[in-house]
């Protein structure tokens, strides 16, 4: 799977150079495990096997590697492994780039629950705040040494497409490969239009293709400049955590990255112990134990919309200490023409002053905009939308609106028609 695309708020475009153009992606370093893996029923009857595998345990080999082992010794067990799940995840150094970043993970979040210390809780900071980048997924179906097809959406984001290896090219001899830069091309798969429908896919329907996914995140504490992942293939586990991700993002301004609020909450991986509705054999449906990995977010959540609101209480705060230094100034202006001009009536001077560039009032501005034929109710609606409640006391906010409300002194009809597609879009969001 490659990585997840990194969004960053305010960031430029990526520049097209020699290697392409795109946006940054999520280097990992390091992989927590959900489970271990054990000898299938077949395997665990051959002492050799056994053999083989009590020994990479106890060197620390990775299951990959232990894997490998037994097909190197044994060819006839094709898949000699199975996943089995645990209550627990599994770090292993093996997995670590750096085998001590293991180490700290365990010492600084495990637990002793009777079987030992093991990683049964720990906290996460993701670095990203679309959570399509933090929890990459995709149906993949994988050979011998490479993952044969898989799973990618149209640009559009409706259409799953089943993608594949292009064959890789060769001279007009035919008996030649020709070398390709960039990597191996890929194309939608022919056999089955390029369509990705797991019913009638005849890899899905065998289990050769499944779900795959994995978290990206950065734990509190552990000193590494990459992020650290957990590979999951749980249905349940991934759907559940989007409802998190979203339910925190629409609290929090779309943002799930970084710590949850003041305090330095974070998100947290855990297990559950779930009955999930599993499909048998004979299509009857049944409900199997299972750990599933739980997203979870202890937090205050009202002290996430209090956040907000103290946004707002700031620029309230500033735009009135920029109106009482407007005002003095302009006393102390008014004060000045009255002593040098003694003909100046009092009446003139609480008449308004003229407008800045750039700073209307709020009433300067909604009259305008009630001249170009829009309802100010359903225009203020729209200008919450746009930029944020504190844009009527801030001046700079009713700069920016008077600014756009100019450059569509020409065309009020389509002006009119822009502000009815957003208040009808933020309307269906609500």
């Amino acid at each position: 799977m490659a990585n997840a695309i990194v969004t960053v708020q305010g960031g430029v475009p990526a520049l097209p150079t020699l290697l392409g153009q795109g946006p940054a992606r999520i280097p990992t370093g390091g992989k927590i495990r959900p489970g271990i893996m054990v000898l299938t029923k077949r395997a665990a009857e051959v002492p050799q096997a056994k053999e083989i595998y009590k020994q990479g345990v106890a060197d620390g080999h990775s299951f990959e590697q232990i894997e490998r082992l037994l097909k190197e010794a044994l060819p006839q067990l094709k898949s000699p492994l199975v996943p089995r799940n645990l209550p627990w995840f599994t770090v292993r150094a093996a997995d670590f780039p750096n085998p001590e970043v293991a180490r700290q993970i365990v010492d600084a979040y495990g637990e002793d629950r009777g079987q030992g210390r093991r990683l049964y809780r720990f906290p996460v900071v993701f670095p990203a705040d679309h959570w399509q980048s933090v929890m990459p997924h995709e149906m993949a179906a994988w050979g011998t040494h490479e993952k044969r097809f898989w799973s990618q959406y149209s640009a559009d984001g409706l259409t799953r497409h089943c993608m594949s290896h292009a064959p890789i090219p060769t001279d007009n001899t035919g008996r030649r490969t020709i070398r390709i830069f960039g990597g191996r091309k890929t194309m939608l798969r022919e056999e089955n239009g390029g369509v990705c429908d797991p019913e009638s896919c005849p890899e899905y329907q065998a289990r050769q293709c499944n779900l795959t996914g994995r978290f990206l995140f950065f734990i509190p504490g552990i000193r590494t400049i990459n992020a650290l992942e957990l590979p999951t293939t749980s249905f349940y586990a991934m759907s559940n955590a989007i409802q998190r991700f979203q339910a925190i993002g629409h609290m929090r301004g779309g943002r799930i990255s970084g710590f949850l609020g003041r305090a330095r909450e974070t998100f947290y991986l855990t297990k559950v112990l779930r009955d999930v509705p599993h499909i048998d054999e004979t299509g009857r449906s049944v409900r199997v134990p299972q750990w599933i990995i739980e997203l979870e977010a202890p937090i205050d959540v009202t002290a996430l919309l209090r956040d907000g609101e103290d946004d707002e209480a700031a620029i309230m705060q500033a735009s009135m200490a920029e109106q009482v230094l407007e005002g003095a100034a302009s006393r102390a202006h008014a004060q000045s023409a009255s002593a040098a001009v003694s003909d100046v009536q009092p009446s003139h001077a609480e008449e308004e002053l003229p407008m800045r560039p750039g700073h209307p009032t709020l009433e300067q501005l909604l009259h305008r905009v009630e001249a170009m034929g829009v309802d100010r109710e359903r225009f203020e609606r729209y200008a919450d939308g746009r930029w944020g409640r504190g844009w009527k006391i801030n001046p700079h906010g009713r700069g920016r609106a008077w600014d756009e409300v100019e450059r569509y002194a020409n065309d009020a009809e389509g002006y009119a028609d822009k502000i009815d597609c957003a208040v009808g879009a933020l309307a269906g969001r609500d």
